[in-house]
This record gives structure tokens, sequence and C-alpha cells, in this order.
């Protein structure tokens, strides 16, 4: 039995420049972190005993014969990708819901895929890890997705990710002086909106002509550089939460979808509670918004928003991991050979 962890994710800067629709002809940047709420993944190979071959727990419970019988598209893609051809289980647990805008999607296919390799007895490396769920998810889910979400499941840490034009990606972790992690860490809030969307379909409302959208997005490109600047020093951090609001000002123009009304509200009630910025996360439209908030204005801020729920976070470093391993190799060759052929071996033992 394995069991994986990996983190979300929260975005400050770069949205939307990490599409390869762009980044293969502009280049592109992200300043992003991970954090301590997690996707939990455990797999595990079918002891012989069950007439079905494969088992996927999440919302629903789908017990199946094949992989192409699999409903939920990255388990089917991952099982797939992988040539998995013994019996497995595959059981999902999220700390935070999914379509919310903290990466769950590829945190999932990250984790799946570190989970399943280690059922094998593989150790796999970051960078392996992040190739393949950027191949799972827009190649062979042909989702209209960026690359830092899998990137930033894989690696962890507060990082600056950036994307060339020949495709290659680079994670460079930010150094800051020892106090000005956690005192960044202090300034942050984290509120679900209730509103669940696809971020796949929010994202093709503006992804798929990114070139017309130059202007806006050199312009939040920028700030991927401003906010390592200025975390880098010794300058007052509020002027982070100043940056931020420019590049809400800046992500709302790429398309109709990428805030609302109800949205909109929020965030003119936080401002006027005491939060000097903010952004939704991920693609937009609804899930988590970031709110960043002197520690003196978070009961204010939280009292304003006493609809929404409260998500208190500290920032981690790690990664997806693998937390539990425990190998098959007590089986014997014609124990693993049945679990290979599960029905098979039903029918032999009744």
């Amino acid at each position: 039995m394995i069991i994986s962890r990996t983190p979300f994710r929260i975005s400050f800067f770069g949205g939307g420049t990490d599409y390869p629709t762009w980044y293969r002809d502009h280049g592109g940047a992200v300043l992003a972190a991970t954090i301590d709420k997690y996707c939990y993944l455990t797999c595990r190979y079918l002891p012989p005993f069950f007439e079905h071959r494969y088992r996927v727990l999440y919302s629903f419970i789908e017990n199946v014969q094949t992989i192409d019988q699999i409903k939920h598209p990255a388990a089917r893609e991952v099982l797939r990708y992988l040539n998995m051809d013994r019996g497995v289980e595959i059981h999902h647990d999220g700390d935070l819901p999914a379509r919310s805008g903290m990466g769950s999607s590829s945190a999932f296919t990250v984790g799946l895929l570190h989970a399943l390799h280690a059922l094998r007895g593989q150790m796999v490396s970051k960078y392996q890890l992040a190739h393949e769920g950027i191949i799972v998810e827009q190649e062979l889910l042909k989702e209209t997705v960026g690359s830092q979400d899998q990137v930033m499941a894989a690696y962890g840490g507060l990082n600056h990710v950036a994307f060339h034009k020949s495709g290659e990606i680079t994670v460079r972790p930010v150094i800051l002086p020892p106090a000005r992690l956690p005192e960044f860490n202090a300034h942050l809030m984290l509120f679900y909106t209730g509103i669940q969307r696809n971020a796949s379909e929010v994202a093709a409302s503006y992804a798929t002509n990114l070139d017309d959208r130059r202007r806006e997005l050199r312009i939040i490109q920028d700030l991927v550089e401003e906010g390592m600047s200025l975390l880098g020093s010794n300058s007052d951090i509020t002027n982070f939460g100043r940056l931020l609001h420019e590049g809400w000002v800046a992500k709302r123009t790429l398309g109709g979808s990428v805030t609302n009304t109800s949205v909109d509200a929020i965030y003119d009630d936080a401002r006027d509670a005491g939060a000097i910025g903010g952004k939704l996360l991920g693609a937009g439209g609804g899930g988590f918004i970031l709110l960043f908030v002197p520690p003196d204005k978070h009961e204010a801020v939280k009292a304003r928003l006493d609809g929404l729920i409260h998500v208190p976070f500290s920032f981690e470093r790690f990664g997806s991991q693998i937390i539990f391993y425990e190998s098959d190799t007590d089986y014997t060759e014609a124990e693993k050979a049945r679990m290979m052929h599960p029905k098979q071996a039903f029918r032999e033992l009744t």
C-alpha cells in the first residue's frame, strides 16, 4: 500500500503566462507557493478476491473491469499512461474542495502518478512528476490548463517558475531573509467563496486568444519580478498587497468569466474592511480568494466576510511526498499472477 500527499498551491503573479500557447512564443513566469493543505491518495494492488479489477473512490465509487470503463478522467488517463496491468484500488481524500482554484486537479494527477510509480517500486524525480502531470492534463485529457499547477504540486515551496519558449521549465526557490517568510504568511488570508467552477472552462474564455491580450499579460508577467524583488528586500511588505491589487485589475481584463458581480462584491467588502489587495486563485470565476491583510485588520475582514469560510494556512516546502510505503514483495509470483486476473482467481476460489 502507498499513500502520497501532494500540496495545493496559491499563485501570486504570472497566471496566464504559463499556458503553452503563450510561453512558446513569448516566455512566461509565475510566483507561487504551496500550502499545508493536501490531496491524499491511497493506492494498493487488489488481492485476488474481487470480481472488479479497478476500484476508484472519490465523491463516487467505481468498480470496473477495464481502465476504459473508469469515469474519473485523471484516474483513467494516469492508469492508461502508466500501463497499469494489475488491478488496483485508488482512494482519494482532500483537505479542500475540488474546482476551487487551488490547483486541486493537478495535485490529484501528480499525487496519483507519484503513488502508482511508488507502488511499482519506482522512485521518480520532481521534474518527472511535473513533466508527466503536464502530459496527462494537456496532451491526454486535452484540458485548457497552464503548466504552473503541475510544477508546484511536484516541487512545493515558494518558487519563481520560468516557462521558456523552448518548452523548458525552470524552478527557482525564492530565498528570503529569515523573518520575511513568517511576516509574509501573517499578511495573507484565504477565504472560500462557495462558488465552484471548472477551471478549464473559465480559462477557455480567454486562453484561446492570448496573443490578443499581450499588453495585459506582459503587465501580469512584470509583476512577478516586482513581487520577488519586494519580498527579498527590507521595504514595507504592504507594498506586496498593492501589487496584488494591480494584478487583480489586470487579470480581470482577460475575460468576462475571470470574475463576476458576487466575487467583485466580496473583494470590495474586504478592501473596505482593511485588505490592501488580493486575487482569485486559479483561472478565476469563484473558488478561493486570497487577500493581503495587515494582521491588525484580520478580525475586521473576517467579520465583514462572515458568510465565507476562512481557511488559515502556512506555507509548505516539500511538494508531493510518499508518506506511507509498504511493498507487496511478500506475495509469491503465483499470487501476483492471480492479482493480474482477479476475476479468474475469484472463480478458482469459489
